[in-house]
């Protein structure tokens, strides 16, 4: 439940953080960056996941879409105007939406838009989040098979004009009967000309068989990048017929495209599994960020807790190669128990924004509050920090 305060009345404050980057070219092993980190949502007894950011520079205000509640979510919008230092409480996006809220996307002069796979919908606002008007039917998949979508698709504009070109939506299908027993994914993109109202039919990339959940970028040089789960690889498919924690055995693995999306290079795996869930922000230098979970691959805590986290690492070459040497652990926690459920700690989903000043906002769900008889509540957490110090 959320509380009972008013919806206008802000929550949250900063707490002095510290991110530490792996260097093994130090002495120490690590340099510490200063940062700030809160809850966004710890003061509400509910569960809150998969959260999203959008930045709306006119009103320098920030919307983030979260879940709220269980079976069935309930998509809920917050907002700052203080660079994310204090939060309203959540509001729903209107009486009759359910169903998990996903990609919110800030389209430019107050329009917002975010999407719900099932039932298969877009919902879109022109008054800057306050209120959610319009919606229109998601169209399916030309093979008639689910397709969903998990991150906001790529806002292309005009490098001249900065006119919104097209949006080019990532989505993923199960493609059935692949492997025995297995379902792995595949990953297709289509596009819009009409600010999401109407698409084009999927196209399926080759270089994407079995990845999903993936974003897209564009890098400062005019790359396209793509980053996503990975779920076809031999040692996972013994994982996701036998723990319940799944998908925390799925990887993370990236592509690219130098002619606007017609060809695409063959994916690079930069994690085999425990790593996904991840966000780009392309810094002023042209460095691309990615932040991804981290719920397999740490030691255990050495009271024997599993531990987890959210870490990011940087590209210098506008996404062709990524510096896997130095990866910035941004936050890391330990579960509260040791049998087979304390994964109900772990982390989920990551989204970044960049603020004008430089600084990267980096939202995720953490489940560090999870009970010994449920795996909530869960929290929105949230970091101000940069990959300098």
């Amino acid at each position: 439940m959320a509380s009972q305060q008013s919806a206008k009345e802000p929550h949250g404050r900063w707490q002095p953080h510290t991110v530490h980057q792996y260097n093994p070219l130090l002495h120490a092993g690590t340099r510490k960056i200063p940062a700030l980190h809160q809850f966004v949502t710890g003061h509400l007894d509910c569960t809150s996941t998969v959260p999203y950011l959008a930045y709306m520079p006119e009103q320098r205000r920030l919307a983030m879409l979260i879940n709220c509640g269980v079976a069935p979510h309930r998509p809920h919008l917050i907002f700052s105007d203080d660079d994310g230092a204090t939060w309203t409480d959540p509001k729903p996006v209107n009486e009759v939406s359910s169903g998990l809220g996903v990609g919110l996307t800030y389209l430019g002069k107050g329009r917002l838009m975010f999407t719900v796979n099932r039932p298969p919908r877009r919902f879109f606002s022109d008054d800057f989040g306050e209120t959610w008007p319009r919606s229109a039917p998601k169209p399916p998949s030309t093979t008639g098979m689910v397709m969903e979508e998990w991150d906001p698709p790529l806002v292309d504009r005009d490098p001249k004009t900065g006119d919104i070109r097209r949006l080019i939506s990532t989505a993923h299908q199960g493609m059935a009967n692949s492997f025995p027993n297995f379902n792995p994914h595949w990953g297709c993109m289509r596009t819009s000309t009409d600010l999401g109202q109407t698409w084009s039919d999927d196209v399926f990339v080759p270089q994407w068989r079995g990845a999903h959940e993936m974003i897209m970028i564009r890098a400062a040089n005019g790359n396209l990048v793509v980053a996503g789960k990975t779920t076809y690889l031999e040692e996972q498919l013994w994982y996701m017929n036998s723990v319940p924690e799944e998908h925390h055995y799925q990887g993370l693995s990236y592509s690219y495209s130098k002619d606007d999306g017609k060809t695409w290079a063959d994916e690079r795996i930069l994690y085999r599994y425990g790593r996904h869930h991840c966000s780009m922000v392309v810094l002023p230098n042209g460095d691309i960020v990615m932040a991804y979970v981290v719920r397999k691959g740490y030691p255990r805590h050495p009271w024997g807790f599993e531990q987890f986290g959210i870490e990011a690492i940087v590209s210098h070459d506008h996404g062709q190669t990524w510096d896997m040497d130095r990866p910035f652990i941004l936050n890391k926690w330990s579960a509260n128990r040791k049998d087979e459920k304390g994964w109900w700690a772990s982390s989920q989903g990551t989204s970044s924004v960049l603020l004008p000043g430089g600084d990267i906002l980096t939202c995720y769900s953490s489940g560090h509050r999870s009970g010994l008889e449920s795996p909530h509540p869960r929290d929105v957490g949230l970091l101000r920090w940069k990959t300098d110090a």
